[in-house]
């Protein structure tokens, strides 16, 4: 007698979205696609248009194919206008045995995805709806950090509808709190996107302004002169830290150009700085990681001075998940490959949903 084969899990891959970050999220969805291990799973691909509305799995293959062929290079739309509503995505996603999604930015690392997935009793990877929402808001993030006795730069939170009121008042603020240069960026974004560099009144009026255009929060941070490095954690609640990567580049600072079309940009794995200083990195990235109670994955990014002071720069739970991402390449350096890190991935998932079900 021939042994019926184990039937393989839906996995429901989703990506696109409304955020600045649809781009990123469709590379990572492809990345995901490519690698993931059919005899254990069979792939869903869901893509969501920069209008909000969901594809199905026929039309998002159609998108991919279309993508795949550059015959859709230059548009706005590469996942066209999508014909299913968020209302009809609730039947699609309950014929699934597990969501990843890899929706970058507001409306899909924010907390509110994955409330909709629970809502509807669907299992998905990484953070929950609490830590994915800490996870987003640099803003609120940087404040539980700082009152967790976790070493942050020190910023001032502003609001749109206080910069409306009195600009004037708030410059002068800033320049009094943090001085220059500082960084300027929206709460609730990520690839650096309205990020940017201030050292004078003007520059900061401008990094302001242009701030605003994604978040009605904005933070002024204190400059950090320091390296670029990055810890890749993975698990739920026994998290693990991979081993401490850093990233050169030739730009100003690591803006959405360094991290996405400049040869220059390097990820060195592992960084070269002392096996006591990247243990106390480690250490730190997984506290943090077990603070906000993440779960499945997270990238955490620290700034090291020449002193070897280090500076909690922000946790990021849905981390760009490309095959060359540095989230996967570290864990590929420790051993982990691009796919089986995906199926540790989906394990985690499954494991958090069968706990929290047991917990109701």
């Amino acid at each position: 007698m021939i042994a019926a084969r184990p039937k393989k899990l839906r996995v429901g891959v989703l990506f696109g979205g409304r955020s600045a970050e649809h781009e990123v999220s469709v590379v990572s969805a492809q990345g995901v696609l490519a690698a993931i291990d059919r005899d254990r799973f069979k792939p869903v691909p869901m893509g969501i248009t920069r209008q909000g509305t969901w594809l199905t799995p026929a039309q998002t293959e159609q998108a991919l194919d279309q993508i795949r062929s550059e015959r859709l290079r230059g548009m706005d739309e590469p996942l066209g206008e999508g014909l299913l509503y968020r209302t009809q995505a609730l039947g699609s996603l309950r014929r699934l045995d597990i969501v990843f999604p890899l929706i970058h930015g507001v409306n899909g690392e924010d907390g509110t995805l994955q409330g909709l997935l629970e809502l509807a009793s669907v299992p998905y990877v990484g953070a929950g709806v609490a830590a994915s929402a800490l996870g987003m808001d640099k803003a609120l993030q940087k404040t539980f950090f700082r009152h967790h006795d976790f070493p942050v730069a020190d910023d001032v939170q502003l609001l749109l509808s206080q910069w409306r009121r009195d600009s004037d008042s708030i410059l002068r603020a800033a320049e009094a709190t943090i001085g220059y240069p500082c960084f300027v960026k929206p709460a609730n974004s990520g690839s650096s996107i309205g990020t940017s560099k201030a050292r004078s009144r003007e520059d900061l009026e401008e990094s302001i302004v242009d701030a605003f255009r994604y978040d009605r929060k904005v933070l002024v941070e204190t400059f950090i002169a320091g390296r670029e490095v990055e810890v890749a954690v993975l698990g739920n609640d026994e998290p693990e830290a991979s081993s401490v990567g850093e990233i050169t580049y030739r730009n100003e600072f690591y803006d959405y150009q360094a991290k996405y079309d400049d040869p220059g940009t390097n990820l060195q794995i592992p960084a070269d700085i002392p096996a006591d200083v990247a243990d106390r990195i480690r250490t730190m990235a997984v506290d943090a990681y077990k603070s906000i109670d993440c779960a499945g994955f997270a990238r955490v990014d620290f700034f090291l001075t020449a002193d070897e002071r280090i500076y909690l720069n922000e946790m990021n739970t849905i981390p760009g998940f490309t095959p060359m991402s540095m989230y996967p390449k570290l864990w590929e350096h420790d051993g982990l490959s691009y796919r089986d890190l995906i199926s540790r991935l989906i394990e985690l998932g499954l494991e958090r949903h069968e706990e929290m079900r047991r917990a109701v």
